[in-house]
Order: C-alpha cells, then structure tokens, then sequence
C-alpha cells in the first residue's frame, strides 16, 4: 500500500473509489485518518490498484478500512478530489467514482487510512464532521439526511 507521501504531488490524477452501503436504514461512512480529508466523516473507499476492476477495488478496500464485506454494483456518483498548496500546486489530485453496494456481512471497525467506522443514521449526520461532497451525495442522490 502506499504512503501518504507518494500520493501527495502526483504526477497524475489517481483513480479511486468507494463504496455506498446500507444496513437497517444506516449508511456504512469512515473517519478519515489521513490527507486528503482528514478529520471528515466520509463514504469508504480508496486507491484502485493495477489489475483491479472497480468492483474488485471497492470490495478490498471496504474490507481493509471497516472489515466490512460487501458486493460491489454500478456507479452512482463521479467526482474530484483536488486540493492544492499555497503556491497552487496540486497538492493531491484523485478522481473518485463511487459505487452502490450490497451489505454482505462484517462489523465495523476501523483499519487502513480510516480512523474510525460506523454505521451512521441520517439523524446523526447533521453531528458529524462530514465531508461537504458526502453529504452532497447522500441527500441528492438517495434523499438521506437533511
């Protein structure tokens, strides 16, 4: 896996994903550990690797970040990551597309880049520290949370 100094500066935007899954009215979300994001409740997900389709890419990293296993579906949401220094470089540069998933079984917990994994209800999204781009997914596209 690689460090989060070889992912900051990159010569190239990175492809990552992640994985929408929900149990019993609740959405699988993590705390992210590391930059990008930092500190912000968001959906799970990562770096796609060589060789990996992006199913396969979001199955492993939600088993590796919440120990969660899931099936992974179609796309349900595109969008960038790009955060830049003061001298306007791009600092990080990753085009995340994320996935519908199916639940299949496991306990949060957390491991990986993530800090901390839960399942989440839409009442306790207005509490958490979540990611602006998250929450924009979670109530456009599946009215979840308000």
């Amino acid at each position: 896996m690689n460090s989060t100094i070889s992912k900051q500066y990159p010569d190239h935007p990175r492809l990552a994903v992640g994985a929408v899954v929900f149990k019993d009215g609740r959405v699988l979300l993590v705390r992210r550990g590391q930059p990008p994001s930092e500190g912000e409740w968001a959906i799970p997900g990562g770096s796609v690797e060589i060789g990996e389709t992006l199913q396969q890419a979001a199955q492993r990293e939600l088993l590796e970040e919440t120990g969660i296993v899931i099936q992974a579906g179609a796309p349900c949401f595109l969008f960038d990551v790009i955060q830049t220094d003061a001298d306007g470089r791009a600092r990080f540069h990753y085009v995340v597309i994320d996935l519908l998933a199916d639940y299949v079984e496991g306990y949060p917990r957390a491991g990986g880049d993530a800090a901390d994994a839960r399942w989440v209800s839409a009442e306790e999204l207005a509490g958490l520290a979540l990611n602006p781009t998250t929450r924009e997914l979670l109530q456009q596209r599946f009215g979840f949370g308000g």
